[in-house]
């Protein structure tokens, strides 16, 4: 498999943990290619393994056995900070449960990453700014997360994920707490940024709406690929 042109690779990925001293193999040799700008959905029933990969490529957990490449990096060959930092560079998070900071506005939510980052003062401004243009929520920059519908909250979520500008944004569930047609409108505005920037999506999801939006669906059955489909734009 090509590392260099992919944006993931995984080869031949197993996860095993313990449940109740009972062995679990939750995913078993999992080898898949993800390209630059695609717009993806990995599903499958629950504990088909979909979640699991998902954080396995991600970095968050470690593979029993193979490997993971993500832009070009063997993610195995980092540990501790360097792959905290890594992460936070090139990966983007959007979850089922916004996982905003309270305390903060929507303008420091989306800016946060950046100013960990060390991104002047300045160009966080301009950046925060045009990314919630995008997202249709420059009005709203002063106002707190409680001060928002769901809805909002998650496109506060999406405009976080996507404002430093990372290879890949992985987004588990991410319309599960939202009513059909807030949903629909949140992913036909991911498929158009998509579209615009060129950044990855990955989805993790039971959502059908999402599965039927997305160009390429991945299904997984008992930890591994049970087909996966690409269709036209």
């Amino acid at each position: 498999m090509e590392k260099q042109n992919n944006l993931i690779v995984t080869e031949d990925v197993k996860k095993n943990y313990k449940d109740n001293g009972v062995e679990v193999q939750a995913v078993r040799g999992v080898d898949l290619t993800i390209a630059p700008g695609e717009f993806t959905a990995l599903v499958g029933p629950s504990g088909s393994g979909k979640t699991t990969l998902l954080n396995i490529i991600s970095g968050l957990d470690s593979p029993t056995g193979g490997k993971v490449w993500l832009s070009g990096r063997l993610l195995s060959d980092m540990k501790g900070k360097e792959l905290s930092d890594f992460r936070r560079d090139h990966i983007g998070f959007i979850f089922q449960a916004y996982n905003l900071i309270p305390v903060l506005t929507v303008e420091e939510n989306v800016e946060y990453i950046m100013l960990i980052q060390g991104v002047p003062k300045r160009e966080r401004h301009e950046r925060v700014m045009k990314i919630l243009g995008d997202v249709g929520l420059k009005d709203f920059i002063r106002r707190r997360p409680t001060q928002l519908s769901g809805g909002q909250q998650q496109r506060v979520a999406i405009a976080r994920a996507m404002v430093s500008e990372p290879d890949l944004i992985l987004a588990d569930e991410p319309t599960a707490n939202l009513d059909s047609q807030t949903g629909a409108e949140l992913l036909g505005m991911m498929r158009e940024l998509n579209q615009k920037t060129g950044m990855t999506f990955l989805f993790s999801t039971h959502d059908t709406m999402i599965m039927e939006r997305a160009r390429r669906v991945i299904t997984l059955k008992d930890g591994i690929v049970d087909s996966d489909e690409k269709r036209g734009s």
